[in-house]
């Protein structure tokens, strides 16, 4: 992914008003990141722990996506799978993020989600560079197939997202 700056995030969200993009926050030090080993920016928000962000290129242009994240609350803990990425989590390691879909169909509620990486680094578990304590499937897959299987995965999620 190529390194984006913060005036380029905040223009690419597509489910959020624009003095809604104007107000979240975006991480700080963006330079700092890996950016060539990223195929979307993704982040939680430290002021809410049920707010993430996610950033993508598609087509060309920059999709942003505003995402809200279950509590945690209810339920018994167990290890979950990536929808995105594939990669297995201990209790905690996988969230449901939902995304408002875009246009009319947000503004009257309609919203889709799907189980991502709470940390929303999906892009360096698939390239090796973080390990989960419930390490990899076991696949035959390349490193570049794997990061192909994301790429259609997380597209298919900002397709339904709109």
């Amino acid at each position: 992914m190529s390194p984006l700056t913060e005036q380029q995030i905040r223009a690419s969200f597509v489910n959020c008003s624009k003095g809604e993009a104007k107000r979240l926050n975006v991480p700080r030090q963006l330079t700092d990141l890996p950016w060539d080993d990223l195929d979307f920016l993704g982040w939680r928000d430290p002021q809410s722990r049920t707010r993430a962000y996610l950033v993508a290129e598609r087509a060309g242009s920059l999709t942003g996506v505003v995402l809200r994240a279950s509590d945690g609350s209810g339920g018994v803990p167990r290890k979950n799978l990536c929808t995105i990425c594939l990669t297995p989590h201990s209790a905690g390691g996988v969230v449901l993020l939902v995304a408002p879909r875009a246009g009319k169909a947000g503004q009257n509620g309609d919203s889709v989600g799907t189980y991502i990486c709470a940390d929303l680094q999906c892009s360096l578990y698939v390239r090796g560079k973080r390990v989960t304590d419930q390490g990899k499937l076991p696949e035959s897959l390349t490193p570049e197939q794997k990061v192909a299987r994301l790429n259609e995965n997380l597209d298919a999620f900002l397709r339904r997202v709109g």
